[in-house]
């Protein structure tokens, strides 16, 4: 094996390690924060049902209240969270922290963020919102809400490996290029693959609204799932297929789930390919929403602080 080789495959097996520790880091994340919202939950649940005359009386209104011990940590919590979340956006503006790890990693840190944050906020408001503070937290849950949306665009339009969008003629002879391996797969009814890569036509598509056609998206990679069980169904006898759930969890079949896979791609990419011009709109027309919301988020949350810390409620 050559030097360049050598160098070429080490590198390959670094971007490998390197995207599954990000993986394992997101997933940690995730679980950090579905437990601690499970927690609070469970443990205030007895107190966060009750009336606003009545919790004063409650033993935990003296944790639980926004100004309590548990309720000022949280709002700690929920203010370093903010923090954090504004550094995605800021990568632009600042070269050094932009060198600092890929965007898509960023990416998917600020979507853990920015989901965490409405939860943290509600319950360290004791689900009380009302003046700056509620309508800052509306705001925020809409940038969340947005930022899912932002989040799935994000992936509808595919980028090669320094970053920069594949044009639709890329796009198209990667699409080719799947159809071909799929033709030579035995494994797969054709019948059934067809309808997997079944698409409305590129008429209809540009003749949609742009928030139809997001919605259209979204129903497209649900149906794809369902078009993938039943592939998997047809290769299976009942014992695997029960243990498979109908289908939707992969079986041990390396060559039935490389033809799946395959199969699975290619729908992926055509369905990219006759999106891509309206994915590329509603990502800009997404642009133009979300950052105003951020924006006059991060305003009635920072008035929120100064006035708490103003008026000394700690």
């Amino acid at each position: 094996m050559s030097a360049n080789a050598t160098v070429a495959t080490a590198a390959v097996m670094a971007a490998r390690d390197g995207e599954r520790a990000h993986r394992i880091r997101v997933v940690i994340g995730y679980v950090l924060a579905i437990t601690l919202i499970i927690g609070l939950a469970v443990y205030g649940f007895d107190y966060y049902t009750l009336g606003s005359a009545d919790r004063p009386f409650s033993p935990k209104h003296a944790l639980l209240r926004p100004s309590g011990t548990i309720g000022v940590k949280l709002g700690f919590l929920g203010f370093t969270v903010f923090l954090a979340i504004f550094l995605y956006p800021l990568r632009k503006a600042w070269p050094w922290l932009g060198r600092q790890g890929s965007s898509r990693h960023w990416l998917d840190i600020h979507v853990l963020l920015g989901l965490s944050a409405p939860f943290i906020i509600a319950f360290h408001s004791a689900f009380k919102f009302r003046g700056f503070a509620g309508m800052a937290f509306w705001i925020m849950v809409a940038v969340s809400l947005s930022g899912v949306i932002g989040r799935y665009l994000y992936s509808q339009i595919p980028r090669s490996l320094n970053a920069a969008e594949l044009s639709m003629k890329e796009l198209q002879d990667l699409q080719a290029g799947l159809a071909q391996q799929m033709a030579g797969q035995k494994l797969l009814p054709q019948n059934d693959v067809r309808s997997l890569l079944r698409l409305p036509s590129q008429e209809k598509v540009d003749g949609m609204f742009v928030i139809f056609a997001l919605v259209y998206m979204m129903l497209l990679d649900v149906a794809r799932a369902f078009r993938v069980a039943k592939l998997r169904r047809h290769a299976l006898g009942f014992g695997q297929t029960v243990s498979t759930l109908g289908g939707f969890l992969p079986t041990r079949q390396r060559q039935l789930e490389k033809a799946i896979g395959m199969a699975r791609e290619e729908a992926a990419t055509a369905k990219r390919v006759l999106f891509l011009k309206r994915s590329q709109q509603v990502f800009h027309f997404w642009h133009v929403v979300h950052k105003p919301f951020s924006y006059t988020f991060a305003l009635l949350a920072l008035i929120h602080i100064v006035v708490v810390m103003m008026m000394g409620f700690y």
